[in-house]
């Protein structure tokens, strides 16, 4: 009988294995049936980003000749708490100091932020980890870096492509082991969005447990309807509470067309964010100093963020022409990715090589992002994600190619 690895082991021997890695080995020396391949696998915006971003690099060339701090500099931090509330319409001010936390990209926070989660209570057993299916990878590596027994939640149509709270709720015994619960809002790959209510239940379980909620907010600022999306810290502003067991990450890959900048922040439980800080002082890079000073410029500016969001509105214009009907489609409330049933297609993976052999548009497998749950059921076997990362056009050309198969 094989041993199920777990920690280190469990990092180290694959068991958690890049969907970009297994969709590059599903389709390694297979010929594209297009002589113009189109990829949509990865989450990674090809909008223009903010024109000052460069001359703002180049006026804080000199600090390249220190060592930035850890905790990142004021001006950064300042400018991130002052974004949350406006963008929340907060009451009060954000505690620049000690409730925010500038981190290299919302990814190295998650992961980061699992160790702290564990540290700072004792378990009587192994320490779980609670994560959304489908869910982001990083949440897994940091479960298996923490030695954490990870819990699966089934993000399905049947619990609007959320975990399921109300279930949840009924298992104590899972709760009392649970070090954190991962909540990705606007969801990856689903594009489901958490409301005030369902934000509040997680956060009152985290605090009756007393386990860390972490909210993966990456998407925030691409949503489809008139109104933005709530917050995690919106939600925790308005308990006698304040921010306590809540940590949101937020980033400006998504929001300003920025992934090369690797700039995000960790914002929430000011005690958390102290022990997060000293972690990342032993074991994380800091953020450079000339891109915590463009980042700043970033965070403090929204004209660039509304036209992004445009864009993408456009996208999904596109797909409501020539989708509806078809795949099990509808329009998701944020994000910028399709999450398509396949099943007609012999399912995720094998849809993934046939849209690849037949139309040249590289997917990945909705089997890739999820995992078997405690009953065996991968709830992203029949599905296949979609980025609509490139121009309206390219995505019209992507999309037609891949309804011609089933037309």
């Amino acid at each position: 009988m094989t041993a199920v690895l777990h920690g280190l082991q469990a990092l180290t021997q694959g068991a958690v294995l890049s969907s970009f890695t297994r969709t590059t080995r599903l389709l390694a020396g297979i010929e594209p049936g297009h002589k113009k391949p189109i990829e949509m696998t990865s989450g990674d915006p090809k909008e223009a980003m903010p024109a000052f971003v460069a001359d703002k690099l180049v006026e804080a060339k000199a600090s390249l000749g220190t060592y930035p701090r850890i905790r990142g500099s004021e001006e950064l931090r300042k400018a991130i708490a002052a974004w949350i509330r406006r963008r929340y319409s907060l009451a009060s001010p954000v505690d620049f100091e000690h409730e925010v936390l500038p981190v290299n990209g919302s990814r190295e926070g998650l992961f980061f932020a699992t160790l702290p989660a564990v540290g700072r209570k004792s378990f009587v057993g192994r320490p779980i980890i609670l994560l959304p299916n489908p869910f982001y990878q990083a949440y897994l590596g940091g479960t298996y870096a923490a030695d954490c027994e990870p819990v699966y939640l089934n993000a399905t149509a049947e619990t609007e492509y959320l975990p399921d709270l109300e279930a949840l709720a009924r298992e104590p015994a899972i709760l009392r082991r649970t070090a954190a619960f991962f909540i990705c809002s606007p969801a990856n790959p689903q594009g489901s969005v958490a409301g005030a209510d369902y934000i509040a239940k997680a956060l009152a379980l985290a605090r009756e447990y007393d386990f860390m909620l972490f909210m993966d907010e990456c998407y925030s600022e691409i949503y489809v309807g008139a109104d933005a999306p709530a917050g995690g810290l919106q939600v925790a502003a308005a308990t006698p509470e304040r921010f306590r067991n809540l940590i949101v990450f937020n980033s400006l890959s998504k929001r300003s067309n920025l992934p090369g900048m690797r700039s995000g922040f960790a914002a929430g439980d000011g005690g958390f964010l102290d022990a997060l800080a000293e972690i990342r002082n032993l074991c994380a890079p800091q953020m450079p100093g000339p891109v915590q000073h463009a980042s700043a410029a970033v965070w403090s500016e929204e004209q660039h963020v509304g036209v992004i969001r445009q864009a993408y509105r456009a996208k999904f214009q596109v797909c409501d022409e020539l989708l509806k009907g078809r795949f099990g489609y509808r329009r998701p409330a944020g994000g910028f990715f399709l999450w398509l049933d396949m099943a007609e297609l012999g399912g995720g993976e094998q849809a993934t090589l046939t849209i690849w052999k037949r139309c040249g548009v590289k997917v990945i497998p909705g089997v890739y992002l999820a995992h078997e749950d405690r009953h065996g059921v991968n709830p992203g076997r029949d599905f296949i994600r979609v980025a609509l990362v490139h121009d309206a056009a390219t995505v019209r050309e992507a999309l037609g190619r891949i309804v011609e198969l089933t037309a």
